[in-house]
């Protein structure tokens, strides 16, 4: 895997799909939302299903070949979600790092939300969590991991 290219390009997929708030146009599943970037050799397909408790796969493939994947599950801790959580958590997954190109950054703030995530690995096989927290108090929880996908 080249990551000098893949990576830049797994960022600006990330950038134009969930966080950006792309709508998904395309059910691979019952219920499913899917979510698509594509650019020249590479195509990024996030799909994941539920919301307020939820399970999901980005996946990249490039020229038609899978070499890439992440899982996530994702949950609310609380009974409901605080107006302004789902801006906050898309402004936090666009500031998605090369150095760590699974989620958001290590620590974003804004107002009264805070976004902490932890990872462990390199882009090749990785695993890891985000947290929120509104007024201090954990309300949100995603568990992830992943890496490099090699058929032979």
């Amino acid at each position: 895997m080249d990551t000098n290219q893949f990576i830049p390009f797994l960022i600006r997929a990330k950038q134009h799909t969930y966080a950006s708030g792309q709508v998904s146009v395309a059910f691979s599943r019952p219920n499913s939302h899917d979510l698509e970037y594509a650019e020249e050799k590479y195509r990024y397909i996030d799909t994941y299903l539920g919301g307020f408790h939820f399970i999901g796969e980005e996946a990249v493939w490039k020229k038609g070949v899978p070499i890439w994947g992440m899982n996530y599950y994702g949950k609310m801790l609380v009974e409901e979600i605080q107006a302004g959580f789902g801006e906050f958590l898309q402004a936090a997954l666009m500031r998605v790092q090369k150095e760590a190109p699974y989620r958001g950054p290590e620590n974003y703030r804004e107002k009264e939300f805070t976004y902490h995530c932890t990872w462990q690995g390199t882009v090749k096989q990785f695993e890891g969590w985000e947290e929120i927290s509104f007024h201090d108090v954990l309300i949100y929880r995603l568990l992830f991991h992943g890496g490099e996908i090699r058929a032979e």
